[in-house]
């Protein structure tokens, strides 16, 4: 019987800020990270086949190429019978998680969203949503319809940081929605940019106190990329080591969770999502989108992958994975408690 990672339960937030504003120990922060990645989830990496099925989006988030103010964006709605079909042809190429992603496109309302899951999940596949707010009862019928899991990220736990990147949003209402979603059965996902305009240390290692906080069970991590069409065209891209030691910090603490290796790094580091699965992360979100419509769902810019079609992306990743030792998980992938 193999002997579970002895883990210090320190990381009390100084100790995280200390080894978030340091280099020093990176190396002895990664090895860890991919220990207690391989003691509590094993070597198997989870794909989740991706449909970003609308870019339009109510919100005004400063940071997000999707943000309704954008006017240089070329704007998209999937109709409901060619997301069905994606999600069945990504479960026929072996995915057996399928992520619906879209902006807050008021189009698609929870009853239209619930008759979408239903079909969906006549294919054996575990559903994941990424639409943003919603009231509590929508977020029950989704659930009621088959949803499995939520992504919602919280972005930043400060809450001024919070209100200058988010205008007409409340902070409150977006923890409440996690806690509504918790309170329903849902498989939790959250996580946070690094590397936003005003962003410090310590509110990082708030972000990952968070996470704790609310037992996250999935938690996406990506740094800051600047898009020119946003009030923040001009502000430096977040820093992809950083990103990566919260990504770390975040699977030490929170050990069995589900935690992705971004295409964000991917673009800020040719080699980001496997140096992410070295040290920490156990799931890669492959897009299965058609290739009309990746490069016009644009949160930032140069998007890896945006040319290839589904198969080729399913290729591609399969064999990075494979060419450091590990293997594709079979199963849905939920998370091990």
């Amino acid at each position: 019987m193999r002997a579970i990672i002895p883990l210090m339960e320190i990381f009390s937030k100084k100790e995280i800020v200390e080894i978030l504003s340091n280099d020093d120990k990176n190396d002895w922060l990664f090895s860890l990270a991919d220990k207690v990645r391989k003691e509590y989830v094993g070597d198997a990496v989870h794909l989740r086949g991706l449909i970003e099925f609308s870019n339009i989006c109510k919100r005004t988030c400063k940071y997000c190429g999707l943000r309704c103010e954008n006017k240089n964006i070329d704007r998209y709605r999937i109709e409901a019978e060619d997301i069905i079909f994606y999600a069945k042809k990504a479960a026929e190429m072996g995915y057996r998680t399928v992520v619906l992603q879209s902006g807050e496109d008021e189009f698609y309302n929870a009853k239209k969203l619930a008759e979408i899951v239903k079909e969906i999940k006549k294919a054996d596949v575990a559903v994941t949503l990424s639409v943003g707010e919603m009231s509590f009862d929508d977020y029950k019928m989704l659930k009621d319809a088959g949803a499995d899991r939520y992504l919602l990220r919280i972005e930043t736990t400060d809450r001024n940081l919070y209100k200058q990147m988010h205008p007409n949003m409340d902070f409150d209402n977006r923890k409440r929605c996690l806690k509504d979603l918790r309170t329903l059965g849902y498989e939790v996902g959250t996580g946070c940019l690094v590397g936003l305009k005003g962003q410090t240390i310590e509110s990082l290692a708030d972000d990952i106190l968070f996470f704790m906080e609310i037992n996250a069970d999935m938690v996406g991590i990506g740094p800051f990329i600047a898009h020119p069409d946003t009030p923040l065209k001009d502000a430096p891209n977040g820093s992809f080591s950083l990103a990566l030691k919260v990504m770390a910090l975040t699977r030490i603490l929170l050990k069995n969770i589900n935690i992705p290796a971004t295409t964000a790094m991917e673009t800020l580091n040719p080699n980001g999502r496997i140096i992410a699965l070295q040290s920490g992360a156990n799931v890669v979100m492959p897009n299965v989108t058609s290739t009309e419509y990746r490069k016009k769902y644009e949160i930032y810019p140069n998007k890896i992958c945006i040319n290839e079609n589904p198969e080729q992306c399913r290729g591609c990743i399969e064999n990075k994975i494979k060419s450091i030792g590990r293997t594709i998980a079979t199963d849905c992938g939920f998370r091990k408690k």
